[in-house]
């Protein structure tokens, strides 16, 4: 497979159930300069190849995180891809690299509304909060964090609403254009065979 300078390690244990991650996942895997990095149907048994993983994340220019959230932080498979994968002297610390000067953007999901992710709101703290050991870690890395983007109340989301957010994220990563969600809707059309779990 050719390098892509984009890469979305995706990570949803609940994909087949999954409203808004699974279908913007198959629409930006339909992209020609995106390689979606499907972890759950990758490593099932959670056997991480950390070469290939490495070997995916060197070519890459932007690096694209996207799962729901889970207990506030990221699924235990993703986790554990950041502490395998990122290695201190290849992604950090002396001599390590391989990620400096690249692009980091998250796409997360919740359960909980805006409100709910406000000082005055069930969680007490902005969804942005939560996110910080991730910006360090893109920062640890010398990477450049982009503003994360979120979509609240994601099982709540219309059709129209999925298509905006993959309007959106398709936006952030250069492939935005006056169709808007038409132009999203059509890519998810086209990812409709890859089957991502």
């Amino acid at each position: 497979m050719p390098a892509r300078p984009i890469v979305v390690i995706y990570a949803n244990a609940r994909a087949r159930r999954s409203h808004v991650n699974r279908p913007l996942a198959e629409a930006l895997a339909a992209l020609p300069d995106v390689e979606v990095r499907d972890l759950h149907a990758r490593y099932p048994d959670y056997d991480i190849d950390v070469v290939a993983e490495q070997r995916a994340l060197s070519c890459a220019d932007t690096v694209v995180l996207q799962f729901p959230t889970f207990w506030f932080s990221v699924p235990p498979l993703l986790k554990l891809w950041m502490d395998e994968v990122l290695e201190r002297g290849w992604a950090h610390g002396p001599g390590g690299t391989a990620l400096r000067g690249k692009s980091c953007l998250v796409v997360a999901s919740t359960r909980g509304t805006e409100e709910d992710y406000s000082p005055e709101g069930v969680h007490r703290h902005p969804l942005a909060s939560f996110l910080l050991p991730l910006e360090q870690m893109a920062l640890e890395c010398g990477m450049t964090w982009r503003p994360p983007i979120v979509i609240h109340d994601a099982y709540r989301l219309d059709e129209s609403g999925v298509q905006r957010v993959i309007a959106e994220v398709m936006g952030a990563l250069g492939h935005g254009d006056a169709d808007g969600p038409a132009n999203a809707a059509n890519a998810a059309s086209t990812a409709a065979s890859l089957e991502l779990a």
